[in-house]
């Protein structure tokens, strides 16, 4: 810089100018940082800015995401205007990842983006939702279409057996978890998510990022503009509706195969007369109805030279298409930002939020439609009705259970951090963080003593109550240390040093009554019962981690990168000599556009190899695990039973972390002018010291033990494909492809071949394993050859097992005579061959119209309604199929006859896998955004949108929902997916919105 410059800056230091467009508009909340320090502002509604300079350099750097950073000598002018030029491919986008921000050109590992637009495209309880098909290699599966709830989240596969499988959440730096209840964060106020999926990426977490990393930022009041608050209202109202439904037989129907089977095991019918004498009720139209959402939240947002920031207040009721079942929620966000100094910042993040759900008092796959047409719901008198003549035992009626019993769950959380931030030099970031989080749960749950299904028997015993209540709390605090050396014109570093601490402690309590004479007090006043039969139950569960990182980022000319991460962390969950476990990683990428020998072609405006290699880790056990439990056991003493204890579960101190180790192969390319965009990853991830439970001498006195034994892989591609197909003044159309397949594999099952995980007690075989050399799971059950059509076809199989004509028949691979659990196979597995989402979005002038599809192939559902509804007795309601069953007159079906299962045991078989592949419809907006300019006066923005979610779904699985599973996301559900048990509906939904800012 000369000294005339210099004089002007010393003289002047208020510098003032316009940031706008290509197109001559302006650009709100861009950035204006003056180079070399940490003095920035932000350009308000009307793209105007104010920055006074600090003795220094005196050139600015503009930025706003979605555009090209631009730099402006500022010399001796006063008023500097800069017009940013899109960058079509948002290469320049800020990024998060961990412990800090970069920009998209220079990531070196594999991070997925969700922007908020994509989020508020769906209007739904929770966030976790609406991600499904947005993220290359990120599966999500929605298990119930129940209000308020989860779904099962897997970042490239799977890695663990006993551990969770669900990614680590991170909500504005603070670690939530893996079961983080994303019911307690409004959508509305998320900025972007981001999802850290390779090696590179996840080991800034260590031990906690082995299933990849969902990070949460939310809102602030950056691009609010100055001055005066910005006010946005977001309203929308939905209506949802029953989707499409199985076929089961008519009412006329079931009661000619009901008699039929009974007259096969000759046995009285039971129903004599015609059809219609006996009820034809309908239980999915008396469980279930149309049932409304509403949704109201407010934000207030404004920033100045050193304060931005962001409140918001949310009201959210959703009321379920199944009778008794809603979720309502009150949220409230607060988010500050201070300058106290022009080098100290300091700032908080405040979320509360209070949940009430009603989870429902009936089953809908057991009662809606698993309940005979034929059943009454009222008595003659007009009571409920309470007892199945049918089957002659009691009924557990729907409708007096939505009338006589509750079942309700309040939670209320608050989370939230502050920070303090320090600058002692321009190159230095000191940075220390504390977030503290409190959630307390209760669920009321109230069976009347006037169930009629009671009342039908002459049971008088009472009602039964319980008050469950879970009160956890726990901080986090994280503390950074980042420093940015000027190392010459070609060089770029920036090295992160930091120390991560965090306890959670966990009390449940739980009272349980029985005997309740009256209904008058419910779950209020559990003294109102039997004392002989009251229970009273207590736990504790604590745990706490210590971590160590470090992170270095080089690059050379910009065209070199180079990342290298370490990452140590401590676990209380582990025995001594194995609490810690140190993870590292490396990752490059090679800018192969910005080469000499690429600056004469006019096909690729950005290319970039990259590839990175790390490990990760896992707890995949909840506190205590190793070590030895007592469990109540009752002995004799003097010829008296006295209470005792016994050691019921082995201790295992070498217990220690699950490793995976990852490799990440990826090459981005912008093509033509910006105008396409893509990205290939090919990744490899093994996952070693899996914990598992290994059969152990019984002279030891138990019969497994938990240790780390076996291994797992999972490999796979990722394909994303950005375009803008048609770009002008008035018309845009943009389309977006995800791609996605994983293959996953047993390695090694600590010396065993195959491990029976989940055990069907009714049918009475294993129906799922898990086998060296293939995925995890896989369904297992005999091959359904349909039936046998003679008593010849019986008598030449040589089979000695009861077999019957019209009968299922199953195959005997070793020949022995009967079909049994030595004869299961592979049927199949929950793991889809191919991940897919498309979207396309369009905008005319003021209007924009976009569609949204996702869905998998190649994955098989394993139905457990089929035995119900297929094989069993005539006494349950039955799919439409059976319309086609054997009969004499139609002596050459494969569909069972009616009463042939009272002959042949129905055990696991092919007939319950069928296919899950599906393409669903996820959303389709379209939005008119008001010329607000000519129309309302004081308004920056107003749009109003009507929108459907899940309006059409093409699935070939009896059930027609292929994603719900009944062992849900914890426990089983960890890894046995893909079990369809008529679980909630995932309802269709018409939402009529309007967005307004001011």
């Amino acid at each position: 810089m000369n000294i005339a410059s210099f004089y002007a800056i010393a003289q002047q230091t208020t510098v003032t100018g316009t940031i706008t467009d290509i197109q001559g508009m302006p650009i709100p909340g861009a950035n204006i940082v003056q180079k070399g320090t940490t003095n920035g502002v932000v350009s308000d509604f009307d793209g105007n800015y104010i920055i006074n300079l600090n003795e220094g350099s005196d050139i600015l750097v503009f930025t706003y995401i979605g555009y090209s950073s631009t730099e402006e000598t500022v010399g001796n002018k006063t008023i500097v205007n800069v017009t940013l030029n899109e960058d079509t491919q948002a290469l320049e986008e800020v990024v998060v990842i961990g412990y800090g921000t970069t920009t998209k050109s220079d990531l070196t590992g594999s991070v997925a983006s969700v922007s908020a637009e994509e989020i508020t495209q769906t209007p739904s309880s929770r966030v976790d939702q609406v991600l499904q098909g947005r993220a290359a290699g990120v599966q999500v599966t929605q298990t119930s279409g129940a209000p308020g709830a989860g779904t099962v989240i897997r970042v490239r596969g799977g890695n663990s057996i006993t551990g969770s499988n669900e990614p680590l959440w991170v909500i504005d730096g603070i670690v939530v978890g893996t079961n983080f209840n994303l019911n307690n964060i409004n959508a509305n106020d998320i900025k972007s998510i981001e999802i850290l999926k390779d090696a590179s990426s996840i080991a800034i977490y260590g031990s906690r990022g082995a299933n990849g990393v969902v990070l949460v930022s939310t809102k602030n009041g950056r691009g609010a503009g100055t001055g005066k608050p910005e006010v946005s209202v977001n309203i929308f109202t939905s209506m949802q509706m029953l989707p499409e439904l199985p076929d089961f037989l008519t009412q006329e129907e079931q009661i000619a195969f009901t008699n039929e089977h009974a007259e096969f095991r000759s046995a009285a019918a039971p129903f004599p007369d015609a059809p219609s004498t006996y009820p034809n009720n309908d239980w999915i139209d008396l469980t279930t109805g149309p049932a409304p959402i509403y949704n109201a939240d407010v934000s207030i947002a404004g920033a100045s030279e050193n304060v931005n920031y962001y409140n918001s207040l949310n009201y959210f009721n959703q009321e379920g298409i199944v009778n008794t079942s809603g979720i309502e929620k009150f949220i409230f966000r607060s988010n500050l930002d201070l300058n106290l100094s022009n080098n100290l910042k300091a700032g908080f993040r405040i979320n509360y939020s209070r949940i009430k759900v009603d989870n429902g008092l009936t089953s809908f796959g057991g009662n809606a439609f698993g309940t005979l047409r034929t059943q009454p719901a009222f008595n003659d008198d007009g009571t409920f009705n309470g007892f199945n003549d049918v089957i002659g035992s009691p009924f557990s009626n729907p409708l007096a259970n939505f009338e006589l019993n509750t079942n309700e769950t309040f939670t209320n959380n608050l989370l939230a951090t502050a920070y303090l931030e320090y600058n002692p030099a321009p190159a230095w970031t000191i940075r220390s963080t504390f977030s503290p989080e409190f959630n307390n749960i209760k669920q009321n749950r109230f069976n009347s003593s006037q169930l009629p299904g009671n009342l039908a028997i002459g049971v008088t015993d009472g009602g039964t109550a319980s008050v469950r209540t879970v009160a956890s709390t726990g901080w986090n605090n994280e503390n950074t240390i980042q420093y940015r050396p000027d190392i010459g014109e070609n060089n770029g570093l920036t090295i992160l040093g930091g120390a991560s601490f965090q306890k959670v402690e966990t009390e449940t309590t739980e009272a349980e009554a029985a005997g309740i004479t009256s209904d008058a007090t419910g779950f209020n006043n559990l003294g109102n019962s039997d004392p002989i039969r009251s229970i009273v139950t207590s736990g504790y569960s604590g745990f706490q981690i210590a971590s160590f990182f470090g992170r270095i980022n080089y690059d050379y000319k910009d065209k070199y990168l180079l990342t290298l991460v370490g990452r140590t962390d401590g676990s209380s969950v582990f025995a001594e000599g194995n609490k810690y476990e140190f993870y590292p990683s490396v990752a490059a990428a090679w800018k192969i556009s910005e080469e000499s020998f690429m600056q004469n072609q006019n096909l690729f405006s950005n290319l970039k190899l990259r590839a990175s290699w790390g490990r990760s880790g896992n707890q995949a056990i909840g506190p205590y695990r190793t070590l030895g439990v007592l469990t109540e056991a009752n002995t004799t003493l003097n010829g008296s039973e006295v209470p005792g204890l016994t050691l019921g579960r082995p201790s295992n101190p070498n217990l220690q972390w699950e490793t995976t180790t990852s490799l990440d192969i990826a090459l981005e390319a912008s093509l033509f002018g910006g105008r396409l965009f893509t990205e290939f990853n090919y990744y490899q991830k093994e996952t070693n010291d899996l914990l598992l439970d290994v059969t152990i001498p019984r002279q030891t006195g138990f019969t497994s033990q938990l240790q780390n034994t076996g291994a797992l892989e999972n490999k796979g591609w990722e394909l994303l494909i950005n375009s803008t197909n048609i770009s002008n003044d008035n018309f845009n159309w943009n389309t977006t492809l995800t791609l996605a397949a994983n293959k996953n594999e047993i390695l090694d099952l600590g010396g065993q071949e195959f491990i029976d995980v989940v055990v069907d007690p009714i049918i009475g075989s294993g129906n799922t394993r898990l086998i060296v050399g293939e995925s995890v799971p896989v369904y297992t059950g005999l091959n359904y050859l349909g039936t046998w059509k003679s008593q010849e076809e019986i008598d030449a199989s040589g089979r000695t097992d009861p077999q019957v004509v019209g009968g299922p028949r199953f195959e005997d691979i070793n020949g022995d005579g009967i079909a049994s659990t030595e004869d299961n196979v592979i049927l199949g597995s929950p793991l889809p061959d191919l991940i897919f989402g498309f979207e396309n979005s369009f905008s005319y002038k003021n209007l924009d119209f976009s569609f949204f599809f996702q869905g998998t192939t190649g994955n098989e559902v394993y139905n457990l309604r089929m035995r119900n509804h297929y094989f069993n007795r005539g006494e349950t309601v039955k799919f439409g199929d059976l319309r086609d069953r054997w009969t004499v007159d139609n002596p050459t079906s494969d569909i069972p006859r009616a009463g042939g299962d009272s002959v042949t045991n129905t055990p696991s078989n092919s007939e319950y896998v069928e296919d899950g592949s599906h393409i669903r419809l996820k959303t389709v907006r379209l939005a008119y955004n008001f010329p607000t300019e000519t129309i309302f006066k004081g308004v920056k923005n107003a749009t109003l949108y009507v929108s459907g979610s899940n309006l059409w779904l093409s699935s070939n699985t009896r059930l027609i929902e292929p994603e719900a599973s009944n062992f849900g996301r914890s426990g089983l559900g960890n890894i046995a997916q893909g079990y369809l048990d008529g679980q909630y509906p995932n309802p269709r939904v018409i939402t009529l919105g309007l967005n307004v800012t001011f």
